[in-house]
């Protein structure tokens, strides 16, 4: 049986020092959604094991994401980022551990399928592979894809948000890289997810891209829990809550980013000196 993560392994409330105005962790609108967070964690990893043909992807990995919270992941190449997200996909099936989104629906036996109908989105850098060969498809159409009738009215808005709004009729694969990665964004915001995944999203994006994302990612905190697998340091300080280095499939170290540069181990496989 599951056992409820100990106090101690919770994320206290944490507020925007810079006077956002952002609900404290824990604490924020999601918690009206329908998905039961009474504890204020939206996403439990326990124990975690993936092993492939012998290779261990994920050792005992155990993680919790806070309601509303913004959660960097940063660590080397292979460290386990990827996997970790596999699993909270459904892509990939730990070999043991618990994985919980809110606190009961156990990601474990769900399929891909139910596991993003329930709340939960991802993107990834690799996708925007199929947006750059669909030269054909608007960026209207691509937003439009996604969405079953009901939907459809919440398409101006997020046009809006991801600055696209200008571009609507543009064919998506003459956009630029950074407006690529914006509408993957918009794929996943029409669809209203609780918890977003993104993987490496300002990799290639220009200085004021990047500049914009970040913008984009504290303002959607709060309404949406976010977990941005990054290696952009300065991106990483210009928006995490709460940073999480992994290392050879495991935690080794979590705080704010400040404490985890300092870090004596952070220091010695990830960051040098």
């Amino acid at each position: 049986m599951r056992a409820t993560p100990a106090p101690d392994l919770m994320l206290e409330p944490a507020y925007d020092p810079a006077g956002s105005g952002r609900d404290p962790i824990g604490t924020s609108t999601l918690a009206n959604k329908g998905l039961n967070v009474r504890h204020g964690t939206i996403l439990t990893l326990e124990d975690i094991n993936v092993s492939f043909d012998g290779f261990k992807a994920l050792t005992n990995l155990t993680l919790y994401i806070g309601v509303g919270e913004l959660r960097c992941i940063i660590g080397p190449n292979g460290a386990g980022k990827t996997t970790m997200m596999d699993v909270i996909t459904g892509k990939t099936r730990p070999d043991n551990g618990v994985a919980y989104f809110g606190e009961t629906l156990d990601l474990t036996k769900m399929s891909e399928v139910q596991i993003a109908q329930s709340g939960i989105g991802r993107m990834s850098v690799f996708e925007n592979l199929e947006l750059a060969q669909k030269t054909n498809k608007s960026v209207w159409a691509s937003l439009r894809a996604k969405l079953t009738g009901e939907q459809q009215d919440r398409i101006d808005e997020v046009l809006q948000t991801i600055k696209l709004d200008s571009s609507r009729s543009r064919p998506a694969g003459l956009l630029s890289h950074g407006q690529k990665q914006f509408l993957e964004i918009g794929m996943l915001l029409v669809q209203d997810p609780q918890l977003l995944l993104l993987d490496e999203p300002v990799a290639g994006m220009t200085d004021a891209e990047t500049e914009f994302t970040a913008e984009l990612f504290k303002s959607l905190a709060r309404k949406h829990s976010l977990m941005v697998v990054e290696h952009d340091m300065g991106f990483v300080g210009s928006i995490a809550d709460h940073v999480t280095v992994l290392h050879q499939g495991s935690v080794l170290a979590e705080g704010s980013l400040e404490q985890v540069q300092n870090d004596e181990r952070v220091i010695e496989v990830y960051l040098g000196r």
